[in-house]
């Protein structure tokens, strides 16, 4: 056989493996459409109320738009020929290059956007048209809808939110057609990653029972209680609301008053404690606290009626009583990480009325108690998504974890919804091995009293900080919060602005504050431990009062995590040194070894 014969040969051959692996994968194809139409047909009714904003808002809209043609047309005239003009030069030189005979875009002046990272997006004629006429026409929308002056400024801000959504769906990169990192792909793997793609979306889909909820990280990489959540330590105590786990300690003598961290019952709390080498817990216990951890149930529909008395009167004071108990001590130290930190502060002032002293002094994480400023809530705290979520939990019994993880995601669509989805469904990519996307995912439900309490009364109506928030019989203000106090904000948090956590410390009557406040958002800015210098911390010595950009203003800045000064509080408040205590006592047995039953438990909503 000539050596031109070989050649063809192998060529014949070539095509011959490709057609086979065509065939088989539209055999893949056909199989996964199967599965996807089954698991479609398992999604829940969806509420239209929670789809979307009430057609007031889009009325509104309308009118300030149509009053704003009527009063000042010459700008509504500037920003449509503004938008002409920019979007005709860029079409009018993508067509002077090609006529020059190059295949090339013409300049690209930017800004960058880190979704076209690819250099085709600035290079190939064709995906910088795309890319340029989406920035203009974004730039465009985005500017008509600030120029509207007949809104309130919460209208403003809501439809900025809900057009920001529509304008970021409809970037080119979200479709397969017109995303050269897919279509590139596609092409080196002769069409394996759009399978692999569409075998990511039909488990995704079929993991959330028809909904589609982007899997962000690896499922399979990480065990709670054995490469995450492994400081070692003991349940002690249970109820139906909670497990209550006590640390082993690693130090010889130990603070006399115990500390207990109550975390946030939106997620689960080995957030605290992920690993060796950023774990509060370990680092706490090793800075010689006797500490507790609350881990919280995730309730199912039989919860339905479990409000925030009982989350107050079951969980935190029933905690607190336990602690006591165990370590044969009539005070103790607490922590609240935000939505736990707001509850602390209601337990507190409920405990202020009834003259119990227990708690010596309390430190907030990302807390929020003053809901004047609802921040990036706003879209979704009026009437017509909350009658929503009011008329779904009553039929559910639970605020789904599917709802919350939902409306997080969008607050960073970009970050956490498109990009994810880029990747998984038409790169094919497998989820990273990403331990804070796991926990991330790995949410929980609310129960259905409680949200709408919580919802309504605190997030909606502020009545915290205004006239009063109602808890076992009594009327909690923060003007009851006096026990000496440490708030921790973050500087990027989008969930606990800090400006609108400092104002709601500065409102409580307690004579002993400190406030620091540290870089980056609302995870990384407290899961932050000594030695990695990537974030830093103001402090001030200056009262917790007045306008807070004046007080980060005279602030000092330190680098590095902000635990070891919050360390040195705690250490002033938390007594002498006394000998070790193992976890539980001869009332509390250990029930079970850290990270506790509640906190592996899967509950569908």
């Amino acid at each position: 056989m000539t050596t031109a014969e070989e050649a063809a040969l192998r060529v014949r051959e070539a095509e011959t493996r490709q057609r086979e692996k065509l065939e088989e994968n539209l055999h893949k194809v056909e199989a996964l459409t199967q599965r996807l139409t089954k698991a479609l047909t398992q999604k829940r009714p969806a509420n239209p109320a929670l789809e979307g904003p009430g057609q007031e808002l889009f009325m509104k809209a309308g009118a300030a738009y149509m009053a704003e043609v009527m009063e000042h047309p010459e700008r509504i005239l500037e920003h449509q020929v503004s938008y002409w003009g920019k979007a005709l030069k860029h079409y009018v030189d993508a067509q002077a290059t090609l006529a020059k005979g190059k295949l090339a875009a013409p300049a690209d002046p930017g800004p960058k956007d880190r979704r076209f990272a690819n250099p085709l997006w600035d290079t190939h004629p064709w995906f910088n048209f795309l890319k340029q006429q989406y920035l203009i026409s974004a730039e465009a929308v985005q500017t008509a809808v600030a120029g509207l002056d007949h809104l309130d400024e919460r209208d403003r801000r809501r439809i900025e939110y809900f057009t920001k959504q529509i304008v970021d769906m409809m970037a080119p990169t979200n479709f397969l057609a017109t995303n050269p990192d897919a279509l590139e792909r596609a092409v080196a793997t002769d069409g394996q990653s759009l399978v692999d793609g569409m075998e990511n979306l039909v488990r995704d889909i079929e993991a959330s029972h028809g909904d589609l909820l982007i899997t962000l990280a690896d499922p399979k990489a990480f065990r709670v209680g054995e490469n995450i959540g492994t400081s070692p330590g003991s349940v002690v105590w249970r109820n139906e609301l909670f497990e209550l786990i006590q640390y082993a300690p690693s130090t010889e003598k130990v603070h006399k008053i115990p500390l207990i961290i109550f975390p946030p019952w939106i997620n689960k709390f080995y957030i605290l404690d992920m690993k060796p080498s950023n774990s509060m817990v370990k680092w706490i216990v090793d800075q010689g606290f006797t500490l507790f951890v609350v881990s919280w149930k995730n309730p199912d529909a039989s919860y339905a009626d479990k409000g925030m008395d009982d989350y107050v009167q079951d969980g935190y004071l029933a905690a607190i009583e336990q602690v006591k108990a165990i370590t044969g001590q009539k005070k103790v130290n607490a922590v609240g990480y935000c939505i736990a930190g707001t509850t602390l502060t209601l337990t507190l002032g409920l405990m202020d009325k009834r003259g119990d002293k227990s708690v010596n002094a309390a430190t907030f994480f990302t807390t929020l108690t003053d809901f004047s400023d609802q921040g990036e809530f706003i879209p979704f705290l009026d009437d017509d998504f909350l009658d929503g979520i009011e008329a779904q939990v009553a039929h559910d019994g639970v605020l789904s974890k599917y709802f919350m993880n939902r409306t997080f995601s969008f607050l960073r669509s970009n970050d956490l919804i498109y990009q994810p989805a880029i990747r998984s469904y038409m790169m094919g990519e497998a989820p990273p091995a990403f331990d804070l996307l796991f926990w991330n995912g790995d949410g929980t439900n609310l129960p259905a009293k409680m949200a709408v309490q919580y919802l309504r009364l605190l997030c909606q109506q502020d009545r915290l900080a205004t006239e009063g928030f109602p808890v076992l019989g009594e009327v909690v203000r923060l003007s009851d919060m006096k026990v000496p106090l440490c708030a921790i904000a973050c500087e990027t948090d989008h969930i606990a602005a800090w400006q609108a956590s400092f104002a709601g410390i500065r409102q409580m009557a307690s004579k002993d504050k400190t406030f620091i406040l540290s870089e980056s958002g609302h995870i990384a800015g407290i899961i932050n431990p000594p030695g990695r210098d990537k974030y830093g911390h103001y402090t001030s010595s200056a009262p917790v009062d007045g306008v807070p950009t004046d007080w980060k203003a005279a602030a000092e800045f330190t680098r590095g995590s902000w635990w070891p000064h919050w360390g040195e509080w705690l250490a002033g408040k938390s007594g002498t040194m006394v000998a070790a205590r193992q976890p539980g006592s001869p009332d509390h047995p250990v029930l079970a070894p850290a990270p506790g039953t509640y906190v592996s438990e899967v509950v569908d909503a």
